[in-house]
């Protein structure tokens, strides 16, 4: 009997949506490094997934239950509460897809958020990327949509800055990415979509504030295949229009400028979907799988003078092809990290029904692509539908990728077993994430800590492709809730079968579990009280706003890192930070994107629980000569300012006055 993933198992693949799946018993190997199978579900309409009890070696299992694993008994979740402030915080963006009855496979992606302080006053903004119109259709109305741009006021609301920032711009937007390319200390924006891409340098206007200039042009970073400039003959379009997703700052040199990676989905055009066919069965003309595409090559561009940028991906060594040399990444999400500590930066992307990629920074200004050598690729054996992607310690000294996959696909949770060797394995089952996450569809992925006990959390933002899945999947429905899982391996009898505890609806309030066409999500601070709140975008519908309420029951810390401009990127992408506080011993890297086309804010935070100091602080600075940064005895409850090689200043912490003028003791002294 062929072999096939839990997953899959009586699953219809993507684009096959012509009949129900049928219920059926599946025969399934499964196979892990260490411990293994905390449950077996069945397969068929309901999917394949785990019940059991053994962990010892590979097994052979007759799948034939329906049953997802019961959430273990919790004493208590954390008295944390994700509460809707959209409206009142003055958040009116509307995501347009441009959906007009054709189906179009861009149609169906949905756009990202990012978190920045654009204008250095400290609090987090916000930036909101939209899609459009198809040339010659105005399905939208009157106004074209725009990116759009939210100041924080510092009072729980935002006012509207889009066009005060010359970023009332209309493209086919998708991803976002931020950080200060040009290292003049202010915070910049690139902008993916389809038929081009667009960078922002982040400029002083007459009047003393803030205003994006569009430097696309002169940058050289604007991608291949351009927006179609008339709609007479749009669908008829057959040269391919370009398709970029994610996108990531980074300094892949380490010459303490940011280049940029973008990643591009597939090859397409109008043409060459709309001759497919996809349909549904009865129910006509339906989105296509990325499957029925080509493949398309990421970019990496390197920034040669803070302002110029040049393509080198070829020489760069992250364009994959296939044994004809075609291209087959189907890029979606991005995350730049450092997983054998040697201070150049790794890349891993995640493909949508293709291997995913690791580039291994080689430090001679090139990368090798070790997915399959280290256990990144593939899921038992199998491609999956890979969507959003972060990076995160969540147990101590251990660090995961946290990989959101497509429907009937559980989350990917690669534990990094060997440094040395970048040796991953998936340990989403025996970390009990597997069996809740197998059913949504899977975009956005974070790892954060929402209740500040210093152990990082988890969430997906979720929801499906067809506004129709439900007739033909009866398991399926469009808008999906978010969810939430909850790290409970600070306590000793939940450790001992997995860290992760999906939370129920009833501990956080139902404003996060609203079933949405979730996509994009990112997390912030918004009113300085030290806890992450939430944004989650939607796919032809609103963003929303979730404050978090009761976080910051726990003590905290917040760390915002500024490098110098010269060894290291002034937005410190790249940097990694230590505490030692009471026993807590934890770690954080500093990343421009994150999840799915998103980012969250650059700002550090540490949960510290009941912990009520610091003992000791180390930053190790991004760059060849970045060097390393100590600071002893801090008190918590406070965002530090760290600028590279100088003193920290304390920023006015929650109920604190503001600080003295006396620097904090410190050592800042940088080693090589």
């Amino acid at each position: 009997m062929e072999w096939r993933s839990f997953s899959t198992c009586g699953q219809p693949r993507r684009g096959e949506y012509l009949r129900p799946a049928p219920i059926l018993a599946c025969r399934v190997r499964l196979q892990t490094v260490a411990a293994f199978l905390a449950a077996v579900t069945g397969c068929g309409l309901s999917g394949c997934g785990d019940e059991g009890t053994d962990r010892s070696a590979t097994r052979e299992v007759i799948v034939q239950s329906g049953v997802v694993p019961e959430t273990p008994q919790v004493a208590a979740f954390p008295a944390v509460r994700f509460v809707d402030v959209t409206d009142a915080a003055g958040l009116d963006f509307q995501h347009a897809n441009g959906a007009f009855g054709k189906h179009l496979l861009p149609e169906t992606m949905g756009s990202g958020v990012a978190f920045l302080d654009y204008d250095n006053d400290g609090d987090q903004d916000l930036l909101l990327v939209n899609s459009c119109d198809w040339p010659g259709q105005g399905t939208s109305g009157a106004s074209p949509p725009s990116l759009a741009l939210y100041r924080n006021r510092g009072d729980g609301k935002f006012a509207e800055a889009t066009d005060v920032a010359g970023l009332g711009v209309t493209m086919y937007g998708m991803g976002v990415t931020v950080g200060d390319y040009d290292n003049d200390g202010w915070v910049d924006l690139f902008i993916t979509g389809v038929g081009g891409c667009r960078l922002f340098r982040n400029a002083s206007d007459d009047g003393g504030g803030r205003r994006f200039e569009d430097r696309t042009a002169t940058s050289g970073v604007g991608g291949t295949g351009g927006w179609p400039v008339s709609g007479e003959h749009f669908l008829a379009i057959e040269e391919a229009i370009g398709f970029s997703s994610s996108a990531a700052f980074l300094d892949y040199d380490n010459d303490g400028r940011l280049d940029l990676f973008v990643c591009n989905y597939v090859t397409w055009s109008p043409a060459a979907d709309l001759g497919q066919g996809f349909q549904f069965a009865g129910l006509g003309r339906s989105y296509g799988p990325p499957t029925a595409f080509d493949g398309a090559n990421c970019q990496l561009y390197r920034n040669a003078d803070g302002e110029r940028f040049e393509d080198v991906s070829r020489p760069a060594g992250i364009q994959v092809a296939g044994p004809l040399g075609q291209p087959i990444g189907k890029a979606l999400g991005v995350i730049v990290f450092d997983p054998d500590d040697d201070g150049w930066p790794d890349i891993v992307v995640a493909n949508d029904t293709v291997r995913n990629f690791l580039f291994h920074n080689t430090k001679r200004g090139a990368f090798e692509e070790i997915g399959q050598l280290s256990g990144v690729a593939y899921a038992e054996g199998i491609a999956r539908g890979a969507m959003g992607i972060d990076w995160g310690e969540y147990r101590p000294g251990i660090w995961a990728l946290l990989i959101g996959n497509f429907a009937d696909e559980p989350n990917t949770l690669l534990r990094l077993d060997d440094p040395r060797q970048l040796f991953f394995s998936d340990v989403a089952i025996a970390e009990r994430m597997a069996g809740p996450s197998r059913m949504p569809l899977k975009f956005g992925a974070l790892f954060f800590d929402y209740d500040l006990d210093g152990w990082q959390d988890a969430i997906t933002c979720n929801g499906h492709l067809e506004p129709r899945i439900g007739r033909v999947q009866p398991n399926q429905t469009f808008r999906q809730p978010a969810q939430l899982f909850w790290n409970g391996c600070a306590q000793a009898d939940l450790a001992r079968d997995g860290c992760f505890i999906s939370v129920p609806e009833r501990t956080v309030g139902p404003d996060l579990f609203l079933p949405i066409v979730g996509r994009g999500c990112a997390y912030g601070d918004i009113d300085n009280d030290g806890d992450l709140d939430l944004v989650l975008t939607q796919n032809g519908g609103p963003a929303r706003l979730l404050r978090n309420d009761g976080g910051n029951a726990n003590h905290w810390l917040r760390i915002a890192l500024v490098g110098d401009g010269r060894r290291s990127n002034t937005s410190a992408i790249g940097a990694k930070v230590k505490i030692e506080a009471n026993g807590l011993t934890a770690h954080r890297e500093v990343a421009s994107a994150r999840g799915y086309l998103s980012q969250s804010e650059t700002i550090v935070t540490f949960g510290l629980g009941k912990r009520n100091k610091v003992d000791r602080l180390t930053i190790r600075w991004p760059g060849r000569d970045g060097g390393e940064q100590v600071l002893t005895d801090l008190a918590v409850d406070r965002v530090y300012v760290v600028e590279q090689r100088e003193t920290a200043r304390p920023e006015v912490g929650l109920n604190d006055p503001p600080p003295k003028a006396a620097p904090l003791r410190t050592n800042t002294d940088a080693r090589p």
